[in-house]
Order: C-alpha cells, then structure tokens, then sequence
C-alpha cells in the first residue's frame, strides 16, 4: 500500500473538440479544486488493486482505507501483511486515532507490516500502480474529489477486469548489489 497527492485542476473554459486536421485544444487557464489523496492497495499475485480517495492525507484516512480493504475485499483474511513505506501514519496507532479500541485491536491483529527500507519505497509494487494511474488517469484536469474518485474507479474496474499483474524483474543477484545490507551473500560469508 501507499499514496499519493493530487492537485484537483477544472477547465476555467470548455475545450474545442478535435476536428479534422486539428487536435483538440484545451486552454492553459484552470480553477484550482484544492488537493486529494489517493490510497493504493496493490496485491501483485492476485493482479488485483484498490484505489481509496480522500481529502486529505492523515492517520485516520490511512486506517479508514485500511479497513476498507481488510472488510470488505479480505473479510476472512487472518493475516494481511501489508508492506509500505515509513511515513508516520502506517502504524497500528493509527487503527487506535480513527476507531474503538474493540474495532482497533481486531485491525491490528490482522495487519502485519513489512517496511521498505529508507530510500527504497521503489520495493513498493504499490508505486508501480501509482506510476500507471498518473500515466493513464491523473495526467487530465480533474476538478473535484467526486470526478475523482469516478475516474479512478473506472480505471481500477478496468485494471482489475484485466488482473494485470506486476512484472518484477529485479532479482535476489540485483539486489545484493544494490542493497549488500539487506540481501547479503551467505557463501561469501562463510
């Protein structure tokens, strides 16, 4: 799981449609609609992804967003191990900021975390995710959280419908190489 932040843009004027021997011209002026925050759940194995929206980017949203996921797409689920970066609101105190101590301690006895290292959130399959969802959905004027919202939606749907999977081709002989600390090379040590 991870996040990002996006800048809600509306078209200040309409766009002229496409006409033969002319694109379609957008004009450069917008109305700004403030801010948004997406959260991504990405089980790369299941080619399955969840995209969560939010005004805001804060404990309470990140536990909100967690349940979700954990009720409703894993409801029989008796561990979900979620790896994530360290930002501070990936905790299990954040179960605790948003709901009922009961409700929180049921959350945190689902989740187990596996943090990326500092500096390697790009071990996150989640960024993937975010770097198509930019490419194919956030690239366009989305002026308010529910055009949003929708978007995303119709691209998870189609994503989903797709399973399109995660294409890891960073291997264990890479990754010794690049983080010696976390992948060590055992024959060498003995």
């Amino acid at each position: 799981m991870d996040e990002t932040s996006v800048t809600l843009q509306a078209d200040r004027h309409a766009s002229l449609p496409a006409r033969p021997g002319s694109v379609r011209r957008e004009d450069p002026e917008y109305v700004r609609g403030g801010s948004a925050n997406l959260f991504v759940t990405y089980a790369p194995h299941l080619g399955w992804r969840h995209v969560s929206t939010a005004p805001r980017r804060t404990a309470v949203d990140w536990a909100i967003a967690m349940r979700e996921v954990i009720d409703t797409y894993f409801p029989t689920a008796t561990r979900i191990i979620v790896v994530c970066d360290n930002l501070n609101i990936h905790q299990i105190s954040s179960f605790y900021a948003a709901f009922p101590a009961t409700e929180a301690h049921r959350l945190a006895r689902i989740v187990e975390f596996r943090k990326t290292p500092t500096h390697g959130s790009w071990l996150n399959m989640a960024e993937f995710e975010i770097s198509v969802l930019k490419r194919q959905v956030l690239h366009q004027r989305l002026g308010d959280l529910a055009t949003l919202t929708e978007a995303v939606s119709a691209w998870e749907a189609d994503r989903n419908a797709v399973a399109a999977p995660a294409r890891w081709q960073f291997t264990t002989e890479q990754a010794r190489v690049r983080l010696p600390f976390l992948y060590p090379d055992l024959q060498q040590q003995e």
